[in-house]
Parts: C-alpha cells; sequence; structure tokens
C-alpha cells in the first residue's frame, strides 16, 4: 500500500508578506504586492515593477555573522522553513535525523551576489572576492542550509526546473516518503532574481509586463489586455510527513498531499507547447498518480503568469483534461497579486491551495476586467469565494518545457 503523506506545517516569505497569516489575508482581500523596483535604477529598463518583499528583516531569522554566507535566496528560504516547522512542531532528534529529508530549490540561485562579485572581480581583482561567494550562489545551498539548521540528515537535493522548481520540489519529497527513505521531508522554492542582470534578460525575451505605471494593475493572468509577467521574489516551505508518523506525534494535519505528475513539452526553449499538450499530461499524471477522478477536483491554481500563450494553453490544457467539468471548476490565479516568483513560485502556490483546503476560502484572480474570450473558465475575478472544497491541483510550468502539477485532498 502507498504511503500516504500529509501537508503539517508552512511558511511563506513573498511580496505580500512575511509569514502565513499576512499571506493569506492580503490574498484573500485582493491586495497586490507588486509595485515599482526600489533595489536599483531602472531609467534604462523596459520594465521597472517587481513584486518584491519589503518586510523582510534576515536578522529575524538568521545569526548577523551567517548572513555574510549566504544570498537572498538562502536568507528567504531559511526563514520559510523556520517559519513551517514551528507551525508543524516537527523536533528532529538525534535518531530521527537519518528520516528528514530536503528538497528546496531556486530557479536561477545567487544572480545579486554573482552580479556584485563579477563587479568585484572586475574593478578590484581576484583576492577580494569573498571565500563565501560559491556558498552563497549555488541553488543547493538553500537546502544544505536548511539541513544544517534543522540537522536533516536524509536526502538533500535541489530541484532546477525554472518556474516548476517549488513544485518539482514537494513532489520529489513526496516520493522521497512513499519509497520509505524518509518519515518527512521539508520541501520547497524560493528565489531572489529581481536584478538588473535577472530584468534586462527577461526583458530581451520580450516575457514581462510593462504597465510600469500601473504596478498593481500590471499582472492580469486571462485579461485580454496582459502584456507578459511581473517578476518577483520569495520562498514557500512545507513539511510534509507520512501520515502514521505525523499521527503518531500529534501533529497539525493542515491537508493530504495525494498526487503528483511532472512532464515535458520537448517542444520550445521558451514557449508553452500548443494547446498545453505537456500541461495536460502533467495533471492527468497528477490525477492518476492521486487515484482521483477529473470530476472530483473542484479548484485549480493556475500557473497564470498573465503571458499570452502560458494563459490561453493552460486554458485549452485544463478543458483537455476535465472536459465538461472544467466550466464548474474554480480557477485562479495568485500570481495576480504577488507576480511571478519563478523558483519560489510553485512552492508559494501550493501552500496557497493547502490553505484554501484547510480554511474554506478560494483567492481572487485581481485585475481580470476584460476576460479574453479564449480564456473562458471561472477565474474567479476580483474578490475571493467562500467554498468549503475537497480536493484541488496547483499547476507550474517552466521554460524548456517542464510541468509540474500537485493534488491535494482535505484530510
Amino acid at each position: 500500500m502507498k504511503r500516504r503523506v500529509v501537508v503539517t506545517g508552512v511558511g511563506l516569505v513573498t511580496p505580500l508578506g512575511t509569514g502565513v497569516e499576512k499571506n493569506w489575508r492580503r490574498l484573500l482581500a485582493g491586495e497586490s504586492g507588486i509595485g515599482p523596483i526600489t533595489t536599483f535604477d531602472t531609467e534604462k529598463f523596459a520594465t521597472r515593477i517587481a513584486g518584491l518583499v519589503t518586510d523582510f528583516e534576515a536578522t529575524d531569522f538568521i545569526d548577523a555573522k551567517e548572513l555574510k554566507k549566504m544570498d537572498t535566496f538562502i536568507h528567504y528560504a531559511m526563514a520559510a522553513s523556520d517559519m513551517a516547522m514551528e507551525m508543524s512542531g516537527l523536533k528532529i532528534t538525534p535518531e530521527l535525523r537519518p528520516r528528514v529529508g530536503v528538497t528546496v530549490g531556486a530557479g536561477l540561485g545567487g544572480l545579486p551576489c554573482l552580479e556584485h562579485y563579477h563587479d568585484v572581480l572586475r574593478e578590484k581583482g581576484p583576492r577580494r572576492v569573498t571565500p563565501f561567494f560559491i556558498p552563497m550562489m549555488i541553488s543547493n545551498l538553500a537546502g544544505g542550509n536548511i539541513a544544517i539548521r534543522h540537522q536533516a540528515q536524509g536526502p538533500n537535493m535541489s530541484v532546477v526546473t525554472a518556474c516548476a522548481t517549488g513544485t518539482h520540489s514537494i513532489g520529489e519529497g513526496m516520493k522521497i516518503i512513499q519509497r520509505g527513505t524518509c518519515d518527512a521531508v521539508i520541501a520547497g522554492g524560493t528565489e531572489a532574481a529581481v536584478t538588473p542582470l535577472g530584468i534586462a534578460g527577461f526583458n530581451a525575451m520580450k516575457a514581462l509586463s510593462t504597465r510600469n505605471d500601473e504596478p498593481t494593475r500590471a499582472s492580469r493572468p486571462f485579461d485580454r489586455d496582459r502584456d507578459g509577467f511581473v517578476p518577483a521574489e520569495g520562498s514557500g516551505v512545507m513539511i510534509i510527513e507520512e501520515l502514521e508518523f505525523a499521527l503518531q506525534r500529534g501533529a497539525p494535519i493542515l491537508a493530504e498531499l495525494v498526487g503528483y505528475g511532472s512532464s515535458c513539452d520537448a517542444f520550445h526553449i521558451a514557449s508553452p507547447a500548443p494547446d498545453g499538450v505537456g500541461a495536460a499530461a502533467s495533471m492527468q499524471y497528477a490525477l492518476e498518480d492521486a487515484g482521483m477522478a477529473p470530476e472530483e477536483v473542484e479548484y485549480i491554481n493556475a500557473h497564470g503568469t498573465s503571458t499570452f500563450y502560458n494563459d490561453l494553453y493552460e486554458t485549452r490544457a485544463i478543458k483537455q483534461v476535465f472536459g465538461d467539468h472544467a466550466y464548474q471548476l474554480k480557477v485562479s490565479s495568485s500570481k495576480s497579486m504577488t507576480g511571478h516568483m519563478l523558483g519560489g513560485t510553485g512552492a508559494v502556490e501550493a501552500i496557497y491551495t493547502v490553505l484554501a483546503l484547510k480554511n474554506g476560502w478560494l483567492p481572487p484572480t485581481i485585475n481580470l476586467d476584460n476576460p479574453d474570450p479564449e480564456c473562458d473558465l471561472d477565474y474567479i475575478p476580483n474578490r475571493a469565494v467562500e467554498m468549503s472544497i475537497k480536493k484541488a491541483i496547483s499547476n507550474s510550468f517552466g521554460f524548456g518545457g517542464t510541468n509540474a502539477t500537485l493534488a491535494f485532498a482535505a484530510y
């Protein structure tokens, strides 16, 4: 029999705030966390807006002398993991250490420190580059530092699948538990890549919104007037555990993680496959893994990037998988409020999906004022809906055609 996996703790650092309560309150209120970029001079950039984390104090979570060994994406992941561990009440005793794993990834990793120390190298020479540069930058040091902090000695891996990173990380953590290797996994994603090079690169691809004069209205998934995604930063981490292990220690159970699907478009380095065939496969695999009929799903937290092709093809993929039931589903994109947190976004949205199951409220898609005629599902426009649901899925799709879907059920 397949081992059952449950979610017992979550932690969030996003443009909507630091902490789960603040995130959930602002999400249901339909508030935007997007504003002008204030961390560098954007005068020459086509995009001058982003979802920045504005209320985060790293020293609330990390000793000041340790901060210099970590770039910002690690700070966010460390904080989110601390919150998730505290909520779960999980205490990693010496005998338990080999049975707790970490699967936390980042899409781009330490881009801020890479840019900074490249300047240092050119201007001051190689001897002025800090010995902490490599550990600050590489993606797996988010999970590595989390493992050191909490003494988790089970499998430790950093999934890097662009915008699907957080979702794949949670799914792979689930499989580690189901294989019997671990009883608990600290799983999630993180990113802090709103930098000159990051924005310049995405601008060169014509991927970003340039609605600079209306930052809170710039991310508008499924809207006819969408013009690209809004870059953002943040982290989401959840504690997932084998059910009996969680029950024996009296853990709070937020939801059950019942299915995981993954696929590849094998089509293009950046554009999704026409009609969302890869996205549809990912959703189908997650439902099969969960033993869940399409008609049982009530809510989808969509990838919903606010780009023309993603929103259109995701809509078509949902119709392909769910048939007539697609029109009965509630679907929303929380990126309308947070922006796109790249490697962190899938984990954050999975947590929002868990909170929807737990609390009986579905977050809205804000800025959906003029729906695209070809995007004709119920995207919960502009106002949250109070609705008790039992089963939901969360989608993430990334550059390179990588797709991931998680299926959750109320416990």
